[in-house]
C-alpha cells in the first residue's frame, strides 16, 4: 500500500486535480504536476525538463492540426457560412431546447465517425449558438456532457473514422501480447461500455443540469438579422471543407487537409488577402491553447513513462488481486483512470495498459470479451473528466467564448462524474456476465 501511494503517476495525478480544482491553470498545473512527478521518480530536475520538452513532440502533428482547424474555423466565420448554419439550426429548434441539445449530440457523434474533424466543429458552432442558449437558460454543464458524449461514446462503440483507430489499437495490442482477436470483433463487446455512457448522459441533461440556468448575453454577436442565402463564398467554403475532408482521407494527414482548405478559401478570394494575419490569429486565439495544452500533455506523458511508474503501479496492485476477477478488473480500471486523467488521451493509454494488462487478464482466466472490455474501458476511463483531453478542452473553447463556463468546474467535472462512473460499473457487471 506504500508504494502504492508513493507512486509517482499517483502523486502527480492527484496533484493534477488539486491544482484543476484550485483554478490554477491547466497548462501550469501539467507542468508542475510533471516536474514533481518526476522528482519523486528520481529523476534530476535538468532530466525531467529535457524529457518533458522532447516528449512534447509526441503531440506536434495533433497541436498542429488544431491550429490550423482552428484557421479554418475563423475562416468560416468571416464568410458568414458559421453563423448561417447556427441560425439554420436556431430556427429548426425555435424554444426547443433539447432538440437543440441532441442536434448537437448528433453533430458531436457525425465528427468522429462520417465527417472526422474531431473537436473543430465546436468554436466553428457554438459561439454563435451561445445567444440562443442564454434565451432557453440552457444549463451549459448539459451541453458540455452532450458534446463529450458525442467525442467519446462512437470511437468505443462504432467501428469506423476514430472508432475503427481505437479498436484497432485494442485489436492490434491484445494480439501483440499473446490474445487473438479480430478488429471487426471489438465492437461487438465494448458496445456495453457505449450503453452505460448512454445512460450517464441521458441523466446528465434530463435531471442533473435540466434546470433553467440563467447568462448574461456578453459580446456575443446576434445571429437574427443575418441573410440566410447562400453566396458565392459560402460556396467556396463549402467545397474548402469537402476538399478538407478528402484529402485527410486521403493521405491520413488532418494539417494536409486543413491546410488545402485554406489554400482553396484564399486563393479563391471568399475572403481578402488582406484578412489572412487577422483569420490565422484568430484561429489560434480559438483553438491555440487547446493545441498547448496537448503539447504539454504530451510532455507530462513522456515524463511519467520514464519514471517507469506506470509498471510499478501495476505491479504494486497485483498481490490484492488474488483470484477474484472483479477486484482484479476494479483495480486495473482503477489505474487506467489514473493513468488517462494525467495523460488525457485514451488512444495513447491502449499500448500502455495491454502490455501489461492483457497477460496478467490471461493468466487469471480472464475471457477474450473480458479482456476487451478491461482494456477499452481502462483506456476510455479519465478521457471525460481529464482537464488536459481534447474531450473537454473541445466543449470549453466553444462553451467560454464569452467568458461564462469554467472549464473544471463546467465541463471536467461535469463529464467526469456522468462518463467515468457509468463505465466503470457497466464494465463490472460485463465482466461478471461474460466471465
Amino acid at each position: 500500500m506504500i508504494s502504492l501511494i508513493t507512486n509517482p503517476i499517483v502523486i502527480a495525478v492527484i496533484l493534477l486535480c488539486i491544482l484543476c480544482l484550485c483554478r490554477v491553470n491547466v497548462l501550469l498545473a501539467l507542468l508542475i504536476s510533471a516536474v514533481i512527478g518526476g522528482l519523486c521518480g528520481h529523476i534530476g530536475i535538468s532530466e525531467v525538463m529535457k524529457i518533458f520538452v522532447s516528449g512534447m513532440g509526441d503531440n506536434a502533428e495533433t497541436a498542429l492540426s488544431y491550429i490550423l482547424l482552428g484557421a479554418f474555423a475563423a475562416s468560416m466565420t468571416h464568410t458568414g457560412l458559421a453563423p448561417i448554419l447556427s441560425m439554420k439550426i436556431s430556427n429548426a429548434i425555435k424554444s426547443k431546447k433539447y432538440m437543440l441539445i441532441f442536434i448537437l449530440t448528433g453533430i458531436a457523434i457525425l465528427s468522429q465517425n462520417l465527417i472526422p474533424v474531431h473537436i473543430a466543429f465546436i468554436p466553428i458552432l457554438i459561439p454563435p449558438l451561445l445567444i440562443i442558449m442564454n434565451e432557453l437558460k440552457i444549463d451549459r454543464r448539459s451541453v458540455a456532457c452532450a458534446l463529450a458524449f458525442g467525442l467519446k461514446a462512437p470511437y468505443i462503440v462504432i467501428p469506423a473514422g476514430f472508432g475503427l483507430i481505437f479498436q484497432g489499437l485494442i485489436a492490434d495490442n491484445m494480439t501483440q501480447n499473446g490474445v487473438q482477436i479480430l478488429k471487426s470483433d471489438i465492437w461487438k463487446f465494448s458496445w456495453i461500455i457505449g450503453l452505460g455512457m448512454l445512460v450517464g448522459f441521458l441523466i446528465a441533461i434530463f435531471i442533473s443540469y435540466s434546470k433553467p440556468r440563467e447568462y448574461k448575453n456578453i459580446e456575443i454577436k446576434s445571429t437574427e438579422n443575418i441573410d440566410l442565402t447562400l453566396h458565392k463564398n459560402h460556396y467556396i467554403t463549402l467545397i474548402a471543407a469537402i476538399l478538407t475532408l478528402a484529402v485527410q482521407l486521403w493521405t491520413g494527414s488532418l494539417p494536409l487537409g486543413a491546410l488545402i482548405g485554406l489554400a482553396v478559401i484564399f486563393g479563391f478570394k471568399a475572403i481578402d488577402h488582406k484578412k489572412m494575419d487577422k483569420v490565422i490569429n484568430e484561429g489560434v486565439g480559438l483553438m491555440g491553447y487547446v493545441a498547448f495544452v496537448m503539447l504539454i500533455a504530451a510532455g507530462f506523458a513522456s515524463v511519467m513513462k520514464s519514471t517507469g511508474a506506470i509498471e510499478s503501479l501495476i505491479n504494486s496492485i497485483i498481490p490484492y488481486m488474488g483470484h477474484s476477477k472483479i477486484l482484479a478488473a476494479a483495480l486495473m480500471l482503477f489505474i487506467g483512470l489514473f493513468i488517462t486523467m494525467g495523460i488525457g488521451t485514451s488512444f495513447g493509454t491502449i499500448p500502455i495498459l495491454a502490455v501489461l494488462y492483457v497477460p496478467i487478464m490471461a493468466k487469471l482466466g480472464f475471457s477474450t470479451a473480458s479482456i476487451v472490455i478491461i482494456i477499452a474501458a481502462a483506456a476510455a476511463l479519465g478521457d471525460a473528466g481529464s482537464p488536459a483531453s481534447d474531450t473537454t478542452l473541445g466543449p470549453t473553447s466553444g462553451l467560454n467564448a464569452d467568458g461564462q463556463h469554467n472549464h473544471i468546474w463546467d465541463t471536467c467535472i461535469p463529464t467526469f462524474l456522468h462518463y467515468n462512473i457509468p463505465i466503470i460499473i457497466s464494465a463490472l457487471i460485463a465482466v461478471m456476465i461474460l466471465k
